[in-house]
């Protein structure tokens, strides 16, 4: 399992509280898809349809969607789905053959990065783009080391599942990688960034000992599994300097906290004032189309691109930048960056405004409209409590609010909404959860 609090075992079929239709679809997924997946929620959700921040269930129930990073400029947004249909009427072809939108889209989206990153290469997934720009790492540095935090996600290729150890035990992480405490800004209140250095020096000292060559320090600009953390803004200098002083190259997972989440900039590591040697992009990219990528500094791909060539059937495809450029028009014609600020704050005052009425919530933090709200059964020992945040994320599904959770206790709730997030949906969120924590309490 992973330390999402807003998953359930695949196997809920046995509840008594499940109506005959959702009880029969989960028999149903069991049949045919098998043990591994997993659903959200005590009560699992049929959804058929969605509109900007909100999902409809069969009979037109709608649900507030505050979690779902993917269509992050909103449930079919028409200006995405109209450049997908149109391209997809004309050319769908693949990087072999030549094609100007991909020219444009690339030049577009390295403008909004430091200019030491000068080459995009494009992929299908964030997964996809990990396991790209570990193996470009792994080919510049001649070393196989990852140091990565201890409940960090990057996704679930076989080399990428190697460090994400949010994936659960049953997963093993590989030899060469080694983990590190998250920078916990609710515990460590002074010397987080150099603590946190230190112990990125000393994960990479540790795979020296063991022979194995330090290739990559990789971590999103939010730490989104690990708890949602982006204060003090700046603290990741100290690991960066840490990882390049070992040799090792330093990857900026963006796929959760990119394309303007965190509301002060395009990129979350922007706001820690350092340029990665690559950064990793998906999800949001193509607002729920399947398009991702890396962007690389020139010096660190060239050998790679010399040796191996890079092919990828669907990865750039003329459909796949359609959306993805369609997407970085709404962003800069909405004013989505600027929107995620405001709203954030606005939302973060508000569950602070909470906070004075229920101690059990000991923190609220987090950039732009990525936020988290750590759940605590005694606010001085700041002690976890995860049956409080999984009966908060269920209980707000019973609202039809949609959140989760994430942390390695498992205790704190992954609050993300759609970029197109309006004070009207703030503040019905935020009145459905002050409900949720009065029936708590």
């Amino acid at each position: 399992m992973t330390t999402d609090t807003g998953m359930v075992n695949a196997f809920v079929e046995g509840r008594a509280d499940l109506d005959p239709a959702t009880g029969e679809m989960i028999s149903r997924r069991k049949d045919l898809l098998g043990p591994a997946y997993r659903l959200f929620y005590e009560r699992p959700l049929h959804l058929v349809r969605g509109e900007g921040v909100w999902l409809y269930d069969p009979e037109g129930t709608g649900y507030l969607d505050a979690y779902n990073n993917v269509t992050s400029i909103g449930h079919c947004h028409p200006r995405v789905v109209e450049a997908i249909a149109r391209q997809a009427g004309i050319l769908a072809t693949n990087t072999r053959y030549m094609h100007g939108a991909i020219l444009d889209y690339a030049e577009r989206l390295l403008a909004t990065m430091p200019d030491a990153l000068g080459h995009m290469m494009f992929t299908c997934t964030g997964s996809d783009a990990n396991d790209l720009a570990v193996r470009i790492a792994q080919s510049f540095t001649g070393g196989k080391g990852i140091v990565v935090t201890e409940t960090a996600y990057h996704g679930i290729t076989q080399a990428v599942s190697e460090f994400s150890p949010s994936l659960g035990e049953n997963v093993d992480l590989g030899a060469h990688v080694r983990t590190v405490p998250a920078p916990d800004s609710y515990r460590v209140t002074e010397g987080l960034a150099e603590s946190f250095g230190a112990s990125v020096a000393a994960a990479f000292a540790d795979l020296k000992r063991h022979g194995i060559k330090p290739a990559l320090f990789i971590c999103d600009g939010i730490f989104a599994s690990d708890g949602v953390f982006g204060d003090p803004a700046g603290f990741l200098k100290p690991a960066v300097e840490a990882a390049r002083a070992a040799g090792a190259l330093y990857i900026a997972d963006e796929v959760q906290s990119g394309f303007g989440r965190t509301g002060d900039a395009m990129w979350g590591f922007q706001r820690h004032g350092v340029i990665p040697d690559l950064v990793t992009m998906g999800k949001p990219m193509g607002n729920g189309f399947p398009v991702a990528g890396v962007a690389v500094r020139p010096e660190v791909v060239e050998e790679f691109g010399r040796k191996a060539r890079y092919f990828n059937t669907f990865g750039g495809n003329a459909v796949a930048i359609a959306a993805a450029t369609a997407v970085l028009d709404v962003i800069e014609d909405e004013g989505l960056v600027e929107n995620a600020r405001v709203m954030g704050d606005y939302l973060r005052d508000g569950f602070r405004d909470l906070q004075t009425r229920y101690p059990a919530i000991g923190d609220v933090r987090g950039a732009g409209l990525f936020i988290g709200v750590e759940m605590v059964s005694d606010a001085a020992a700041k002690t976890p409590d995860a049956a409080a945040a999984t009966a908060i994320v269920n209980g707000m599904r019973d609202e039809n609010v949609l959140i989760s959770g994430c942390a390695k206790a498992a205790n704190v709730l992954k609050i993300r909404p759609p970029l197109v997030f309006k004070k009207s949906d703030a503040d019905h969120f935020i009145a459905a959860l002050s409900r949720v924590l009065a029936r708590l309490s």
